[in-house]
């Protein structure tokens, strides 16, 4: 690791440590929702008409309500019916899912493929999970599709970083290391800065431990841990050398390491519906 690497790592820690590292926000329609969902004073119908201010989530909301994530039954063709479907847990998971995409709009040029391409294969991963999700009981589609998405939230500050340093950004292998050093710790603190849920703050900080091992039944981790070598089986990426009979993940979920992505054939659909839904 260059010096240059280092002394960026350290000062990146050490603001962290000293709360002064600018994390990121939940965009303000995710605020509202989850405000709204927890005042015990605003029924459901409240929640709608949050949500109806702003059309491009509504429409959004409605798309993946009729998605094969719901398997609805009947067609839903209004924010108010797609709320009361869904519930408040999966309206405040969907709504943050949604919205998550304003988060990585890139403020220069030097970061914009980066955050594309992060946010790209975020929703690869979340569509992948939400799949994985399905059959066990334990466990939430909607939940696994917003673990999916936040797991590597602990890039975009370090990107945000980056920009000041034009050196860094381009020297690509340099940049991959340092996130991969670093977005693990960073992507905890966010999550814990947004009051999430302990199963995905979890996310955020286990994600990267193949080796990760655990009682009772399967948790997101596992699922996006999952996921993830999915996604990159037989592609250069490291995780796709990886020997699957050696992560616990794929025995807690039940699934035979001697077989490959192919056996996921079933779930395409749903996955490819999941990922359009998340696009717009």
């Amino acid at each position: 690791m260059s010096s240059l690497e280092s002394s960026f790592l350290e000062g990146l820690f050490a603001d962290l440590e000293k709360d002064k590292l600018v994390l990121p926000t939940l965009p303000e329609v995710a605020l509202k929702v989850r405000d709204t969902l927890e005042d015990d004073n605003s029924s459901m119908m409240d929640v709608a008409k949050v949500i109806t201010n702003d059309a491009a989530l509504s429409a959004r909301l409605i798309q993946i309500s009729n998605s094969p994530l719901l398997r609805a039954n009947r067609q839903i063709e209004t924010v108010e019916a797609a709320v009361t479907r869904m519930g408040s847990n999966m309206v405040r998971n969907l709504v943050t899912s949604i919205a998550m995409e304003q988060m990585f709009q890139a403020t220069s040029d030097a970061t914009d493929k980066r955050l594309r391409a992060v946010w790209e294969n975020s929703t690869q991963i979340a569509a992948i999970a939400s799949a994985l999700s399905s059959p066990h009981p334990s466990l939430q589609t909607d939940q696994a599709l917003l673990a999916g998405l936040v797991h590597d939230i602990g890039t975009l500050p370090i990107l945000s970083r980056a920009e000041d340093f034009p050196d860094l950004l381009d020297d690509e292998a340099a940049l991959d290391r340092i996130i991969a050093s670093a977005h693990v710790k960073i992507g905890e603190a966010i999550l814990r800065k947004w009051n999430f849920t302990d199963d995905l703050i979890k996310v955020a900080a286990e994600h990267e431990d193949l080796t990760r091992s655990h009682e009772g039944a399967p948790d997101y981790v596992d699922v996006v841990i999952v996921a993830n070598l999915q996604e990159a089986f037989g592609s250069s990426h490291p995780y796709g050398q990886v020997d699957w009979a050696t992560v616990p993940a794929f025995e807690k979920l039940g699934m035979d390491t001697e077989v490959s992505e192919v056996d996921m054939d079933e779930a395409n659909a749903e996955i490819e519906a999941v990922k359009t839904a998340l696009a717009g």
